[in-house]
């Protein structure tokens, strides 16, 4: 009976671990603050096969057995009965007492990823995420030539191409242009600047690094706080990239709150 119900305990389980992947992937966008939109297909698979494998365990535990008591065996005497159903209750005085107390303890804890995301849903990586990494991610290659910008007024940017252009564009397209970049806020220790931030993964939240430029000439916003940031980029003045770590440097013009976007990384 026991192992009956750590069987349904078991699939009850994996059932509710499919219905919480399927409801972040399926019915909202919120695994995009874990992972990239192209692993929204594999999230949903594994989603249906959890609860289409729980399910076929429920039918299974619940179907009855193949054999009735009774019906179990060739020989029905009394005697051969007694002697069955005392080898059986001498093995589970031996080993069932121990699994039957310890199995389905251990087997709910399976439970608190579940919780987790119904009740919580982690969000996605933020300021205290980015202000821990104060090593810059490996640089590219440069690139032999950028898109030159076109129009008059703001451009709206990605802050990995801003910083793209500032180290790397040997035409230096960035200067005198206008550009709107979208992030959400970072302290600095330096006084008189903070970072718009854009954390930036290659698969998922666990290898995520902060992509930040400096904004000068406007009040930094409370931590966290996703803004569009209009501005126009400040040139370096030194000749060859110093050691350590360096930030391009945007001298904000306006600011406007906004809401955290649906896809938060680039």
């Amino acid at each position: 009976m026991a192992a009956a119900v750590n069987r349904v305990t078991q699939n009850l389980v994996l059932i509710m671990l499919g219905c919480a992947v399927l409801r972040i992937s399926a019915f909202s966008t919120t695994y995009l603050n874990y992972v990239k939109p192209g692993f929204r297909p594999f999230l949903i698979g594994a989603g249906a096969a959890l609860m289409i494998l729980g399910v076929a365990g429920l039918i299974q535990a619940w179907r009855p057995g193949k054999g009735s008591p009774g019906a179990e065996g060739h020989d029905r005497s009394p005697e051969h009965g007694q002697g069955r159903e005392r080898a059986r209750h001498s093995r589970d005085q031996g080993h069932g007492h121990d699994h039957a107390h310890g199995g389905p303890r251990v087997a709910w804890l399976m439970c608190l990823p579940v919780f987790a995301i119904f009740m919580i849903a982690p969000p996605a990586l933020g300021s205290f995420a980015a202000a821990r990494s104060e090593t810059p991610p490996p640089r590219s290659q440069a690139l032999t030539a950028f898109t030159p910008l076109s129009g008059d007024g703001p451009v709206d940017m990605p802050i990995g191409e801003f910083i793209g252009r500032a180290w790397d564009d040997d035409s230096r397209s960035l200067t005198g242009r206008a550009v709107r970049l979208t992030g959400f806020v970072v302290p600095s220790k330096k006084k008189g600047q903070w970072y718009v931030t854009r954390m930036q993964i290659a698969c998922c939240a666990a290898d995520a690094f902060p992509l930040k430029v400096a904004v000068r000439g406007i009040q930094a916003p409370p931590p966290d706080t996703w803004v569009e940031v209009t501005g126009t980029w400040i040139p370096q003045t030194f000749g060859k990239m110093p050691n350590g770590v360096v930030y391009p440097q945007l001298s904000g013009t306006d600011l406007m709150k906004v809401d955290t976007p649906d896809e938060p990384y680039e």
